[in-house]
């Protein structure tokens, strides 16, 4: 089985980070391709930058689709940008983070809180949590003052922030788990879980297990209506190239 997992931003050391992390996760037998497009915001903090990161992932995953040979898509950004037009053009799953590890957080706790990088995106994750369901489960979004980019800097202290807002969460929430609002933690998911002794996820590897799981059990996106495959049509001007073709069969492991 062959997995694209795809960091939305073009910062070349985050999807390194991300795709050393999504290798752990699969299993034997399972292959974790990492990208990153061409064009686009170096980091997602804003509904601005993630419309301009969502245009590069579709065309990548696209390209995958006739290419062939993946059995499904991880869109790596907790924004989860471009999540449903994803679903509309590929066969297999596509599983965004945040949405892979509110569902995972859901059943392993009560309630779960959002560590995540700035203020601005606590409102991003209500509204997450509310379209999927799972706001009632929600405790709070904790921002650790951290730009994501800092994230990639070992001497930012960007790490330190991180702990001292997954404490808060369980001291003052009383968060039964934590989920880290950023792909870009991804590397400190595992120390918080045996720092604190409460699961603290990143949505990178769960998203990449329900891929798995998913896929190994020989399900693939819905094409009856919802995501359904966009009618064919010319599109004009800087967007010609990326007008809806016709649907293509997932490739068979």
């Amino acid at each position: 089985m062959k997995i694209l997992v795809i960091n939305p931003n073009t910062t070349q050391s985050m999807t390194d980070t991300i795709g050393h992390a999504a290798a752990r996760a699969a299993s034997p037998g399972t292959t974790t391709v990492t990208v990153q497009p061409d064009k686009g915001p170096v980091s997602i903090e804003s509904q601005y930058d993630s419309a301009f990161c969502v245009p590069g992932m579709l065309e990548i995953i696209r390209a995958a689709e006739e290419e062939g040979g993946y059995a499904g898509y991880v869109v790596a950004c907790f924004r989860d940008p471009g999540l449903e037009a994803a679903r509309e053009i590929a066969t297999g799953p596509v599983i965004g983070i945040c949405e892979a590890a509110m569902h995972a957080a859901s059943m392993l706790g009560k309630g779960f809180t959002v560590v995540s990088t700035l203020k601005r995106s606590a409102k991003v994750q209500y509204d997450l949590a509310r379209k999927y369901g799972f706001i009632d489960q929600l405790m709070s979004v904790r921002a650790a003052g951290v730009p994501v980019l800092e994230l990639e800097d070992a001497h930012s202290g960007a790490a330190d922030k991180v702990k001292a807002e997954t404490l808060k969460a369980i001291e003052e929430d009383g968060a039964e788990c934590v989920l880290l609002g950023c792909a870009g933690m991804v590397d400190l998911a595992q120390r918080l879980t045996q720092e604190t002794g409460i699961p603290v996820m990143d949505g990178v590897t769960v998203a990449v297990k329900m891929v798995e799981a998913l896929a190994g059990l020989g399900l693939g996106t819905s094409k009856i209506v919802s995501y359904a495959q966009p009618r064919e049509k010319p599109y004009t001007g800087a967007f010609a190239g990326n007008a809806p073709g016709p649907v293509r069969k997932r490739a068979a492991e």
